[in-house]
């Protein structure tokens, strides 16, 4: 099976049924199966919370999930994607849409720029490895009128890539924005982009389990050569590797919203005034300390989904009661803690014991986490989560080695 075809996210039903649907209109040269595409398949989508319309996945560890949260689809792209920008909108705007979808990200963002922007121009660069994802943004209903200059955007492009035949969306793209849709794996796209040229990055991939290709640190350090100084990358993700390989990118990151999840996703910035909310102090720990923080790593952009995810795990392995304390029953946010669970602690200063660290409450788990009684939720230029990871891993490598 190809890569594209292990990449695309979206059920297997759907997929086969769209790919039909374009291809009769490729015979025929009769819009009919398209326009009443939605009408006739109408089980297939799902409709959430704020009137908008999601997918279903395929089966994926033995489970069906919508692409979207269930409180809202396009809501979801302005909570996360829209509002922890800070776009100077008196200049040019250029953004990179990763795993565009249905194109709800970039259809947010032009709504965005169109209600605050007088004289300047957007361009977005769309990117989706599944023509049939994207083809399915043309068969749903649009969920904000934006959404029909991105369907016309797509439309063009399925048209050039000789996969749909008839031009059937109407709306003009504004002469002020430009949408080109890359059909292609990300990892080569982001490779052929200039320096310096985004003000934000979208990163929508399905899960980090399913395309970890997408949240490597080699991917991230493209991120980082292509966004501007002042820049913002977001992500629905909190997961601990996706937030170290961002810090091991020369990124700042701090919390994103909340939307639909119990969880904040991630942003991340060249400049730590971006970005205002520092991570749960419990999270900066695991990332700084555990073998959890360890990335996902893709050395030279082109590794399968399983060989990364080997990697990964065979990486933890060696570094655990190495070069990290081990994640197993989170042990290290229990430093400095007194704890009354006797069982628990007594696997916890099992693990601390292999890293030179005799208890929770010695002077060796004090000096690690030290720089935790600084934290505040607020960050700024000094005080963010970057800084005392960093200072984390620093000085449990001191410990380790015995050189505190």
């Amino acid at each position: 099976m190809s890569y594209e075809n292990n990449a695309r996210v979206i059920n297997d039903d759907i997929f086969d049924l769209v790919n039909e649907c374009f291809s009769q209109e490729k015979s025929s040269r009769n819009i009919e199966g398209r326009v009443n595409f939605f009408d006739t398949y109408n089980d297939y989508f799902v409709l959430t919370d704020d009137g908008s319309y999601s997918i279903n996945s395929k089966e994926i560890n033995h489970k069906i999930e919508t692409l979207h949260t269930s409180t809202g689809a396009i809501s979801e792209s302005f909570e996360k994607f829209i509002k922890p920008m800070k776009f100077n909108y008196d200049e040019d705007i250029a953004i990179l849409d990763i795993c565009a979808g249905l194109g709800y990200n970039s259809s947010a963002a032009i709504a965005d720029f169109i209600e605050n922007s007088i004289d300047s121009s957007l361009t977005i660069d769309m990117v989706e490895i599944s023509k049939a994802t994207l083809a399915c943004g043309l068969l749903v209903p649009s969920p904000i009128k934006e959404h029909d200059i991105t369907k016309k955007a797509i439309e063009d492009e399925l048209i050039a890539q000789d996969y749909a035949t008839l031009s059937v969306e109407k709306t003009e793209i504004p002469s002020n924005i430009t949408v080109n849709v890359f059909i292609e794996d990300a990892r080569q796209t982001v490779q052929n982009l200039e320096d310096n040229t985004y003000d934000a990055i979208f990163l929508d991939p399905f899960s980090q389990n399913m395309a970890p290709e997408l949240f490597s640190l080699e991917f991230f350090r493209e991120f980082r050569r292509v966004i501007k100084d002042d820049g913002i990358v977001a992500t629905y993700t909190s997961a601990a590797p996706i937030r170290a390989a961002f810090i091991e990118s020369d990124f700042y990151i701090g919390q994103g919203p909340i939307f639909g999840r119990k969880q904040g996703g991630t942003l991340a910035s060249p400049n730590p005034l971006m970005l205002d909310t520092s991570l749960p102090k419990n999270d900066e720990i695991r990332i700084a300390l555990s073998d959890v923080g360890i990335p996902f790593r893709d050395p030279n952009l082109n590794d399968e989904s399983d060989t990364i995810l080997e990697r990964r795990t065979e990486e933890r392995h060696n570094a655990r009661h190495s070069t990290k304390i081990s994640s197993a029953v989170k042990t290290p946010i229990f430093l400095g803690d007194e704890m009354e669970d006797e069982k628990l602690k007594r696997r916890v200063e099992r693990n601390l014991a292999k890293m030179n660290i005799p208890s929770t409450t010695s002077k060796e788990a004090f000096y690690i986490i030290e720089c935790e009684k600084n934290y505040s939720k607020n960050q700024n230029e000094k005080n963010n989560s970057r800084n005392r990871i960093l200072e984390m891993k620093e000085r449990l490598e001191k410990v380790k080695t015995g050189k505190l």
